[in-house]
């Protein structure tokens, strides 16, 4: 008797399987040329490159196209599609559909005596390829799984349920897309699938449709409850995924517009939407886009269908409002956004004084337009006044209005009116939370003295928790002010993450705890929070330029410039972006560059301190020594006019290579609790000085050492 032969290792590839659509109908010599054009595509990719030059990369071709079995990461595969899809942009000739799978493979010997691979993982992938038209990028469940497990991918992420494929197997299929990469559509043959279900289920005799509606009456909203509730849990739990939460509601709540175009009142619009935004944001089983999401979304033409796609939500609420004398008038429509179908509308024509009335019960309709099952709790806080007061509430309307405009003269405004509407409303927990992010946000975007505002902030965000502790935004706001001007990194923490824990779906919430992670150098924790934040607010400008922040903090460049520059197809005008970008060229030495960027953030911002400092900076390090102290004698001569902050001085003298100078403007920093020097422990900027003893010691007692 023969020995047994030893069990083979068990190998898992991950395999992304590619075949250009249409080809067969292509001449003999078309076909070549697209072949040939595809090779040089994919081997140009980085993914490509990268595990092949380790050998962990076993090529197939397929006649129509390739298959790539990866033995690196389940990431390989996703981010090569995600390469070769953006090289395709401009190429029609290539239209390419892609399948991605992580299965067992087991090496042979092919035809030509070459070391390959084959087995289900290989016809799996190209299974998933297979349910696929041009430009879709379809990942199996199982390699999504693993996808969903971080944060950053999540968002890409779009269940579209089984595919029947070859022999009548099934396979369970996720749409891979992005803004710039992948097709959102539903797949043609999912499409035909779902048509023939209903077809058929049309053909049933009338009894069986009795039963059957009889049944989904009844067992539908049991499902659907024991579904949502079990998605929402997971989702708010470290590690849940985004195939958890797919399940989740997610809203927006525009701008309302006024019923008359010319007779418009811009504070009410907004304030009816900051209201709503509010009441539902308190409901865990939905997803809430945030008035600073939203506010662009304001024009009389704008497309409530193209806004909820941008925003990347199920449904959109939007209205008309028109106060005439002591009456309001309000017209409300709650729309889904995949086909446009109105899902819930109603008109109400009250007294004024009914508004808060009005804001209820539209509040209440919109949850039970999603079926949304409310904790009683929930249902508590969804009809919860913070003010019983008219003119309060109006004032608090107008310092939103203004705050919301994120200019230094706008938000000092908005200050005004919040501290008159607790003047009228001394219990009013929302003001108290308007006033305190009005006063943090000077601190770091306007050359305010943080004494001037940080103790304001943390007062105010104080009473606001002393008046409603379920209020997560307070929180997040204390948390900020803890960490900038008291340097309580225990106490920051503890206030992001209990900000994280009333409401998970808050981006605010999760952008204070990524705050605190990356001061305190933890980056893969802090890389993971800010982005659920930016996942939470996809247009949130701020949020996604912080990002890229983060990712500059941790050395990941590459990264924090590609999040950089899709921040700026949202907005190419917002400033703290072109800031950060400068910051980023710096590292890559592409001083020109960097100071295009910066110059670009100081026409934006009016002249910010940090803009102007940065291009001193660039001039000590490149050797510009006059321009360097010309810069350093424009910011003494512009604190004759306002307040600069002495970090932005000893970042000029950081670049002359003058630390004693630098440092001794970094100590004037701490007297002043100049909020900068809470980046201290990770700005590259500062990686020279990380052996100086002074250094050390100021980072000491700032409690980042």
């Amino acid at each position: 008797m023969s020995e047994p032969k030893p069990d083979r290792p068990l190998e898992i590839a991950h395999v992304l399987f590619i075949d250009i659509v249409g080809s067969a109908r292509l001449l003999t010599n078309e076909q070549s040329e697209v072949l040939r054009d595809l090779n040089q595509i994919v081997r140009a990719t980085e993914q490509f490159r990268a595990a092949e030059t380790v050998g962990k990369l076993i090529r197939l071709p397929t006649g129509d196209g390739m298959a790539l079995a990866f033995f690196t990461s389940p990431e390989a595969p996703v981010r090569c599609a995600m390469e070769i899809s953006k090289a395709l942009r401009n190429n029609p000739k290539l239209p390419l559909r892609m399948g991605v799978h992580s299965g067992p493979v087991d090496p042979v010997l092919d035809v030509n005596e070459r070391s390959n691979v084959a087995g289900a993982g290989i016809t799996m992938a190209q299974r998933v390829m297979d349910c696929g038209d041009a430009g879709h990028i379809l990942l199996s469940r199982r390699i999504a799984d693993d996808l969903a497990q971080y944060s950053k991918w999540q968002p890409h992420l779009h269940e579209l349920g089984e595919c029947e494929v070859k022999h009548g197997a099934k396979v369970s299929l996720v749409n891979f897309y992005t803004e710039e990469v992948g097709n959102a559509a539903l797949p043609k043959k999912l499409k035909e699938e779902k048509q023939a279900t209903a077809a058929a289920s049309r053909t049933k005799s009338k009894p069986t449709l009795i039963a059957g509606a009889l049944f989904v009456v009844i067992a539908l909203p049991l499902g659907f409850w024991f579904f949502s509730r079990d998605g929402a849990q997971r989702s708010t739990k470290p590690g849940a995924t985004a195939l958890t939460s797919i399940a989740q509601k997610k809203i927006a709540v525009l701008p309302f517009k006024p019923l008359v175009p010319d007779d418009r009142d811009q504070v009410l619009e907004l304030g009816m939407a900051d209201s709503l935004i509010a009441k539902l944001s308190n409901i865990r089983e939905m997803v809430v886009r945030s008035l600073n999401s939203v506010r662009k979304y304001d024009g009389l033409e704008q497309d409530p269908l193209a806004a909820g796609r941008e925003l990347e939500v199920n449904s959109v609420l939007e209205g008309n409002v028109q106060k005439s004398g002591d009456r309001i008038r309000v017209t409300a429509r709650l729309i889904s956004v995949e086909d446009g179908s109105s899902l819930w509308a109603n008109t109400f024509d009250e007294k004024f004084t009914d508004v808060f009335a009005v804001q209820d019960a539209i509040s209440q309709k919109v949850a039970d337009a999603l079926a949304l099952r409310l904790s009683g709790e929930e249902q508590k806080r969804l009809t919860r006044r913070y003010t019983e007061n008219l003119e309060a509430y109006q004032l608090y309307l107008t310092g939103r209005y203004h705050h919301a405009r994120l200019i230094p003269p706008e938000v000092r405004k908005s200050i005004e009116f919040f501290q008159k509407a607790i003047d009228l409303d001394p219990n009013y927990a929302l003001a108290y939370f308007g006033l305190a992010e009005a006063n943090r946000s000077l601190a770091i975007t306007s050359d305010v003295p943080s004494k001037d505002c940080l103790p304001q902030a943390k007062a105010a965000a104080m009473k606001a928790i002393e008046l409603d502790d379920f209020l997560a935004e307070a929180h997040a706001s204390l948390s900020f002010t803890l960490i900038w001007y008291d340097w309580d990194w225990g106490g920051g923490e503890r206030e992001a993450r209990r900000a994280v824990a009333l409401n998970p779906n808050s981006g605010i919430a999760h952008y204070a705890y990524a705050h605190v992670l990356s001061d305190l150098g933890r980056h893969n924790e802090a890389i993971i929070e800010g982005a659920r934040a930016t996942e939470l607010e996809p247009v949130f400008l701020l949020f996604n330029a912080i990002d890229g922040m983060f990712l500059h903090h941790a050395r990941r460049d590459s990264e924090a410039s590609a999040q950089l520059q899709r921040t700026l197809e949202i907005d190419p005008t917002f400033w703290i972006t072109h800031l950060i970008l400068g910051k980023v060229l710096i590292t890559q030495r592409r001083y020109s560059e960097a100071i295009a960027e910066f110059s670009k953030a100081r026409e934006l911002s009016h002249g910010n301190s940090d803009t102007i400092a940065s291009i001193g900076y660039i001039a000590g390090l490149t050797g510009d020594v006059a321009k360097a102290r010309g810069v350093v004698e424009e910011m003494k001569g512009l604190s004759n006019q306002h307040y600069v902050p002495p970090t932005t001085v000893a970042l000029i003298y950081n670049g002359l290579g003058e630390q004693n100078e630098a440092l001794s403007y970094l100590e004037k920093a701490y007297e002043e609790r100049d909020v900068r020097l809470t980046l201290l422990k990770v700005d590259p900027n500062w990686d020279s000085f990380r052996s100086n003893p002074r250094f050390i010691a100021l980072l000491k007692r700032i409690g980042l050492e």
